[in-house]
């Protein structure tokens, strides 16, 4: 019924036009307060893995490292610079206003609700189609400051317990943890890669994915290093070469399963948080709910505008730059300038999401022998609150503020998918050029001549393809025009992956045309199937 009641609320958001987690969040607020209710005690050492490690990876795999690297300058202070003052600005304001609780419980409150979530933003964002950029240095953002802030939340977590410090000491582990995240991310890239490459069962495949997923995850952390920028990091390599080696029967399917999953898993995010506030709210610190409303409200203030004074003042000095090195360097200055207008959406767009209810459900409950982590019913409240106004007040007025600032889209991506589509199909015909005639790859040629033509005009639209009519070709040639067809889609493929490997086109218009081709070849597949079938008998 929860699930239920959570892809119902997501329809209304996406009719609406407003993000799903804040509907989603004010209903699991009200569920807190809802008489018999249950009680449900999440595993803090599970709620991280559980919620993040398959949200992640889903993330990364879609990134594209070509526009990443052109924005890493805007990433890169958003990612550090914004997410530590957050921390910093949070920690002081609740340590005044809450005096006897320590710094270290402040400061991994601030870390808490530093991260912003991308999700919820682009899902509004891209129904307007914004400038591209923006949405790259949004989703570029969300992928590396979980790491930042889970870095500074697990040393402030550490240090609250009595098990580690915070100070310059600490430079030199995260250096190493950075560099060892990333190297064992590729090894164990490459090995899963190994495997799944010869798996052929749909099911298996996809139960393999998730298995993969969480292996990552604790690996990671039982060897002590950044659970977050290692499955960044794997969820990049593997999505760097897993086309070539992943057939289009399994990634149709499994891309599929994983929208559903992460889905469920930000619905059921949301829903346990508030069946994690019922014991607050009913309990001993009800006599407190004053207090924590208080210091949420606050928290929440001090979160948006601390974003807002970095990407404020980080815009206005990088415009600075840009009109002192614009003579000398004009194409460096603009790749580290936006505009006032995009800024603005930037500086908004901070609302958070499941990296920040996990992180609170991942603190020290006092069960099992284990010290309570302190005040952790005020963080856990003020957590929940922080997500849910920025969701509600910043995710239900960004479209109006999109409409406000006019910010006008641009076709980045349809330009580099009109690409892909022309050369892939070019490199197609070419490989059927020197094959023998045969009805089947006539026919083939002449679509490809189609939807080479549709494609030089940009569009796409349908035709009668070689699905309709392959059938007709004659069974005694099927054999070798057979090994012509899959050699001319796979032609197509190498073309793509090329496209992308030398930066002429992104991930975004790389997973497009992608999808197209696997589309194609499971109908021809089908078809030659049939064809095989009938010959046999």
């Amino acid at each position: 019924m929860l699930l239920l009641a959570g892809a119902g609320l997501a329809a209304l958001a996406r009719w609406i036009g407003t993000p799903y987690p804040a509907l989603i969040a004010l209903g699991g607020a009200l569920l807190a307060l809802v008489p018999g209710t249950p009680r449900v005690e999440l595993d803090p050492e599970l709620a991280l893995a559980l919620f993040v490690a398959p949200v992640l990876l889903d993330a990364a795999f879609d990134a594209s490292p070509r526009d990443l690297r052109t924005n890493w300058r805007p990433v890169a202070s958003l990612a550090l610079g914004a997410v530590g003052l957050t921390v910093i600005v949070v920690a002081v304001v609740v340590r005044w206003m809450v005096p006897d609780m320590p710094w270290a419980a402040a400061i991994a409150l601030g870390a808490i609700v530093a991260p912003p979530d991308a999700a919820a933003a682009t899902a509004v964002l891209r129904q307007l189609r914004p400038p591209h950029r923006l949405l790259v240095i949004l989703e570029g953002e969300s992928l590396l400051n979980d790491a930042s802030a889970l870095l500074i939340y697990r040393l402030a977590v550490g240090a609250a317990l009595g098990g580690a410090t915070l100070g310059w000491s600490v430079v030199p582990m995260l250096l190493v943890v950075t560099v060892g995240s990333i190297a064992l991310a590729i090894v164990l890239a490459r090995a899963t890669l190994h495997i799944a490459s010869r798996i052929d069962d749909v099911a298996t495949s996809v139960i393999f994915q998730f298995c993969t997923t969480f292996g990552v995850w604790i690996l990671a952390e039982w060897l002590h290093l950044s659970a977050i920028l290692t499955m960044v990091a794997y969820a990049m390599t593997v999505a760097r070469t897993a086309p070539d080696r992943v057939p289009a029967r399994i990634r149709i399917p499994s891309y599929a399963v994983w929208e559903v999953a992460v889905f469920v898993l930000n619905v059921l995010a949301f829903i346990l948080v508030g069946l994690q506030l019922k014991p607050i709210i009913e309990g001993p610190a009800r006599d407190d709910l004053g207090q924590f409303m208080t210091v949420a409200v606050a928290t929440c203030a001090a979160a948006i505008a601390a974003r807002i004074v970095w990407v404020t003042g980080a815009t206005t000095v990088a415009r600075w730059r840009c009109r002192h090195a614009l003579a000398a360097t004009p194409n460096q200055a603009d790749l580290i300038n936006i505009s006032p207008r995009a800024a603005a959406v930037v500086a908004w767009c901070g609302m958070r999401g499941t990296v920040t209810l996990a992180a609170a459900l991942a603190l020290p409950t006092g069960a099992h022998g284990t010290a309570p982590f302190p005040f952790r019913d005020l963080i856990l409240f003020t957590s929940f609150a922080v997500v849910l106004g920025t969701l509600v007040f910043q995710g239900m007025t960004l479209r109006p503020l999109l409409g406000v600032l006019r910010l006008g889209g641009d076709d980045e991506v349809e330009r580099e998918v009109q690409l892909a589509r022309v050369q892939t199909i070019e490199a197609a015909l070419a490989e059927t050029d020197g094959a023998a005639a045969g009805e089947s790859i006539e026919l083939l040629r002449q679509r490809y001549r189609f939807r080479l033509t549709r494609a030089r005009g940009g569009t796409l639209g349908a035709a009668s393809t070689v699905v309709d009519r392959l059938d007709s070709a004659a069974s005694e040639t099927f054999a070798r025009e057979v090994q012509v067809i899959r050699a001319a889609i796979s032609a197509q493929r190498r073309r793509l992956s090329a496209l992308r490997a030398d930066g002429t086109i992104g991930d975004d218009a790389f997973h497009r045309v992608e999808e197209e081709l696997d589309r194609f070849e499971l109908d021809v597949e089908q078809v030659l199937h049939m064809q095989d079938s009938a010959a046999r008998r």
